[in-house]
């Protein structure tokens, strides 16, 4: 950590990145709130880059499911192990974060593809996903050498946000998910911690691996989106303990529009909601008196309709409720 940095935006910059090996997919979708900087003596007010570990169980994907006895359908549990490495910055006018999960699948979610011969294959082993995202706030406040944009004890500031995602996954579905944000962010005024909301125009390009080939694009309305993040300390507790996560709203999107002319199996899309709390306990604080090094934390995780799926009768795994347990390194 830099010298010069404020308390309150080092706190919140850390706890953000604490909760950002929670973004699997649209995962992680927030950001700190922007600084109102004095006089910076260097470019970057703050810098932290972590690596994580975490275990997600059960998590679940939109078609993989399984037949009861009495022919109905059920989702099908996936175990999942995900490696992260996100990086956190600020500088005189704003912030920026990145972060970039690698998801491995247990069996329960083969991968697979649709462009093998006979059009189809299916391996025994489970899939595997990269998923990135970046935001970046500009600080209205900086930008006008004035607090205008604030109002005491409601906003402390209000920042141009804007970013994008990108996916890749080995499966028959094949997705290739592309997505950008661009509107406002909302840093609270609360006397400890910091809860951020951003509305955001959202625009998403993807890949369905079940139309025909080569016509597979697909590129969905733009509509709002809807983010809010926290970090709240538990300071009662007498522990290094932070409560933390990030809820995420993105409006039906459409079905998706490829080619006109060729077969598309593009479901109507519903109201995506993504939540997840976490339970952040400052190992290296507690143990050693050395705070921001070492981090472990739990949490659950809520996504309805993920990736905008809506369920049927005979289509499972489009609600998601999974517990997550993990350990972060601030590395530099």
């Amino acid at each position: 950590m830099m010298a010069g940095i404020s308390k309150p935006l080092a706190a919140a910059l850390f706890s953000f990145v604490a909760i950002s090996p929670v973004l699997a997919a649209d995962l992680v979708k927030a950001r700190p709130p922007a600084p109102i900087p004095d006089a910076p003596s260097s470019f970057f007010l703050f810098s932290d880059t972590q690596v994580s570990y975490r275990y997600q169980f059960p998590s679940s994907e939109p078609g993989v499911q399984v037949q009861n006895g009495d022919g109905s359908f059920s989702t099908r549990g996936i175990p999942k192990q995900i490696y992260n490495i996100s990086h956190a910055d600020a500088w005189a006018y704003g912030t920026n974060f990145f972060t970039l999960d690698i998801l491995k699948s247990a069996s329960q979610d083969p991968g697979g593809t649709t462009n093998a011969p006979g059009g189809f294959a299916q391996y025994d082993y489970g899939a595997t996903e990269a998923y990135g995202l970046y935001r970046g706030t500009l600080s209205l406040n900086a930008l006008t050498g004035t607090k205008a944009f604030a109002v005491p004890g409601i906003i402390k500031d209000i920042s141009l946000s804007y970013g994008f995602d990108a996916n890749a996954k080995n499966t028959a579905f094949g997705p290739r998910k592309r997505d950008v944000v661009g509107g406002l962010n909302f840093a609270f005024d609360v006397p400890a911690g910091f809860i951020n909301a951003s509305v955001h125009a959202y625009k998403e390009w993807n890949r369905n691996g079940f139309n025909t080939y080569p016509n597979r694009d697909v590129s969905f309305d733009t509509v709002p989106e809807f983010e809010i993040v926290y970090s709240l300390p538990l300071s009662f507790t007498g522990l290094p303990l932070s409560i933390a996560g990030f809820n995420n709203i993105v409006l039906p999107k459409g079905r998706g529009v490829g080619d006109p002319g060729a077969f598309a199996f593009n479901p109507k899309t519903g109201l995506e909601f993504l939540s997840r709390t976490n339970l952040v306990l400052d190992l290296g604080k507690l143990v050693y008196d050395k705070p921001n090094r070492v981090d472990v934390f739990v949490g659950f995780q809520y996504w309805l309709n993920k990736f905008g799926a809506q369920e049927t009768a005979t289509f499972k795994g489009t609600e998601e409720k999974s517990f997550l347990a993990g350990v972060s390194f601030h590395v530099f």
